[in-house]
């Protein structure tokens, strides 16, 4: 069984609020047995697979990872709704991929700034900005070095230290995000206050964000395949 399964099998009886006990009798297997298979020690069969989606009204490609849509639908370029207008007018040359990748990025971050207004914190919308920008400065920079002719003095910070200092910033960043989502003060701002923290599961996203849910679904399910590697 993929690692996948395991994860989404716990997700699923979490999301519904059940207990283990309960979610065991439904399926007619011990909680032992359950246990086993939310953590992975054990591999179930096809037939648990079934009544397990059944019961949780889910697709057998979601359960095991293989769609990030619950009722198994695969997205298609032309089925990810595009936040910019102008995008109809614009071609990518060579691939269909920058425009699937671009959509899948753009919806995200609809969801992950409305998020962040709900949270109505300074200093986490700050962080959060200043990841996501280093972020895209980076791809740039890359991008832009490709090509020898391209001239050095854009950019101020130099190549021999452009590495080291990303990724020390990225780390930085990174740490004081979590820190403020924490509810921890940095640098005397205020963190994030508990009651102010929205309630994320995946269900209440599809709903609040039925345009750009899938396309968060699937940025989280490839960026998860990479870090598997």
């Amino acid at each position: 069984m993929n690692t996948a399964f395991p994860r989404i099998l716990t997700l699923l009886r979490k999301e519904r609020g059940v207990s283990q006990k309960q979610v065991a009798a439904d399926l007619q297997v011990s909680q032992a047995l359950l246990s086993h298979y939310e953590k992975g020690i054990r591999e179930c069969g096809l037939d648990f697979v079934v009544r397990a989606a059944d019961y949780y009204g889910v697709s057998c490609d979601y359960l095991l990872g293989r769609t990030a849509d619950k009722s198994g639908a695969v997205i298609a370029v032309d089925e990810i709704p595009d936040n910019d207008p102008s995008a109809r007018e614009n071609r990518f040359r060579g691939s269909v991929l920058p425009v699937l990748n671009k959509k899948l990025v753009m919806n995200s971050l609809n969801i992950i700034f409305d998020l962040l207004q709900r949270c109505n914190n300074k200093m986490l919308t700050g962080e959060v900005s200043a990841y996501l920008t280093l972020s895209v400065y980076t791809v740039f920079r890359l991008l832009y070095s490709a090509n020898p002719k391209n001239p050095a003095a854009m950019f101020s910070v130099p190549g021999y230290l452009f590495a080291p200092a990303l990724s020390g910033e990225l780390g930085v960043t990174a740490a004081r995000i979590q820190q403020v989502a924490a509810g921890q003060t940095v640098d005397g701002e205020k963190g994030l206050d508990a009651a102010d923290a929205p309630i994320i599961v995946p269900d209440n996203i599809s709903k609040e964000y039925p345009l750009f849910a899938s396309s968060l679904f699937n940025l989280l399910r490839n960026a998860e395949a990479r870090l598997n590697r």
